[in-house]
Order: structure tokens, then sequence, then C-alpha cells
């Protein structure tokens, strides 16, 4: 009846608590938002096509989010387009074959990114070995305050540096804003209350297959 171009954002809210099983909000489409206050395993996402997911512990939770996982393996396996937002780090594979949503998380475990071709990832926190091989699309930032990135990072496929055009400082900035909004994130409220200091802190990370294609 509404075809996904006329769905609005947020047109339908599911709001879950507990433990979710696998491919939760897989194949969702735009109009679609699923709110989960508990963790969730394997295949968040996959294929996600428009919706929007947000994965936050609960408040009486003691646990740090940036140090503990939320979210399982191979999450936003073949995702075109849509949002996720985790409180929490990320399993192998985060974001493989990704090649259109966006996503913040707050550490992820080895291959992350790999084989990405579109779309945009914020890791705000550790990363696993092999980041970004096979990369050939798509954008990441990686905030790295220990200076620890470059032990994990695939260097045959990407590029990194700070980031430094206004655009996408800005891009950066409004991510994190929104995964502060969405989950109340500890480590996002840091960053952003130090916003200009902490921005010395992240890696931009680009797929040299994508140099020649950016201005």
């Amino acid at each position: 009846k509404f075809k996904k171009e006329k769905m609005e954002d947020n047109f339908i809210t599911i709001n879950l608590s507990g433990s979710a099983g696998q491919s939760l909000g897989a194949f969702g489409i735009k109009g679609l938002k699923i709110n989960l206050v508990g963790d969730s395993n394997d295949y968040v996402g996959k294929s996600l096509s428009g919706a929007t997911i947000v994965v936050k512990p609960p408040e009486e939770s003691n646990l740090i989010s940036y140090e503990n996982t939320i979210i399982g393996n191979t999450v936003l396996y073949g995702a075109t387009s849509g949002k996720l937002f985790a409180a929490g780090q990320a399993g192998e594979r985060f974001a493989v074959r990704n090649s259109g949503a966006e996503a913040v998380v707050e550490g992820c475990d080895s291959n992350g990114c790999e084989y990405m071709t579109g779309g945009t990832v914020v890791i705000l926190g550790k990363i696993g070995d092999n980041f970004g091989a096979g990369m050939t699309g798509g954008m990441a930032f990686i905030y790295d305050p220990n200076q620890e990135f470059e032990s994990f990072v695939n260097p045959n496929s990407v590029i990194w540096q700070k980031p430094e055009t206004d655009y996408w400082k800005n891009y950066l900035k409004k991510l994190i804003n929104e995964h502060l909004r969405e989950t109340q994130s500890i480590i996002a409220k840091k960053i952003i209350e130090n916003f200009e200091k902490e921005l010395k802190n992240f890696h931009q990370v680009c797929p040299k297959e994508m140099l020649d294609k950016l201005s």
C-alpha cells in the first residue's frame, strides 16, 4: 500500500526488552524502527533496507557499554540502507558487505567492515584484527585514544588520516550526536562535550579504490 518511498521514518516503532535471537530487524525497510533494551545475537540488521535499529543496555545495568559486547557477529551483513545505533561492542565481521547503511557502535571484533562497498561506520572503541580487508567503498571512523588502530587495520585495502574537511567533521559529529540521543551512550556524551579535542583521536578510514572518486 505505502511502498517504501512513501513511508516516513519511524512510521512504525517496536519497543523490545531482553535478549533477542538472530537476525533482529533483518530486511527491515524504511518506516520501521526497532528499539531494543537488552542485547542481541548474530546478524542484527542483515540486509537492512532503510529501517533504524537501536540497541542499548538497561538503565539499571552496571556494565560499561563500550567495554562489553551487546550485539553478535556479522551485524549489517549485506545492508543497503538504514541506521544502527548500538551502545556496546559488536562481534566479528561487523558491517561485512555493507553497501549503504550508517552505523555507530562502541567497538568490534576481527574483520570489521570486510568487503564493505558503501555506507558509513563509526566505531567508538577498539577494533579487532584485519579491519577493512577487501573494503572498496564507504567510509569508517575509528575512535582510538590509545593509538592502537594501526596494529589491527589491513593496510592493503585502506588508507587513513585524521578527519580534515569540515564536511566529514560535521558528518561524524552528527552521527555521534544521533547515537547519543538514541542510546544515552556515556562515551558518545564524553566525545560530544569535548568534540574539537576528541576529534584528534579519530582515524578516518578510506578504501584505496575510492581515492580517485573523492573530490
